[in-house]
């Protein structure tokens, strides 16, 4: 009879963790954004840089890259990830702040740009994050997705070699 009784309790506890999990894994904070045609992404600066050589300890480095608002509704920015946790990445708009950005995680933030108007995305890298043997050539990635229904995900690339 106590064998039983385990049995029917391990089944309880295990449809506890699957319905939570679901209800974890469904309640996603990733902003549902609806596309826009007249939301209009456009990268100012080209969207790939070389740092060149950057020093192992030298301290950070950094490359601001400006998003424009060419349309006439406003442009939704949110999902903002890099390639590395080496990276890290903040968007500025009106001379509001994100927060900081990395590899990992959802975020529900979401910036906002008006027509007419610009974000400032600055990727900052850190050389040392690796270690020793961490240097050489490096490509790192920086995605961010918009409302843009012609440009959902601007993609930009930053290279450089790490030297000691």
């Amino acid at each position: 009879m106590n064998d039983r009784k385990i049995i029917i309790l391990m089944f309880l506890i295990t449809a506890v963790i699957i319905v939570g999990a679901i209800f974890v894994l469904s309640s996603s904070s990733d902003p549902k954004i609806n596309a826009s045609e007249n939301a209009q992404a456009y990268t100012i600066d080209p969207t790939s840089f070389d740092w060149g050589n950057i020093e192992y300890g030298g301290g950070l480095v950094e490359k601001t890259f400006t998003i424009k608002n060419n349309g006439s509704d406003t442009l939704n920015l949110f999902n903002v990830k890099t390639s590395c946790h080496c990276t890290k990445a903040r968007v500025e708009i009106l001379g509001k702040k994100s927060p900081a950005f990395g590899m990992s995680g959802v975020s529900s933030w979401l910036g906002e740009v008006p027509p007419g108007k610009e974000a400032r995305l600055t990727v900052i890298f850190d050389p040392a994050f690796h270690g020793p043997q961490g240097v050489g050539p490096i490509t790192r990635f920086v995605s961010v997705d918009t409302n843009d229904k012609g440009n959902s995900k601007l993609t930009f690339t930053l290279t450089g070699t790490v030297v000691k």
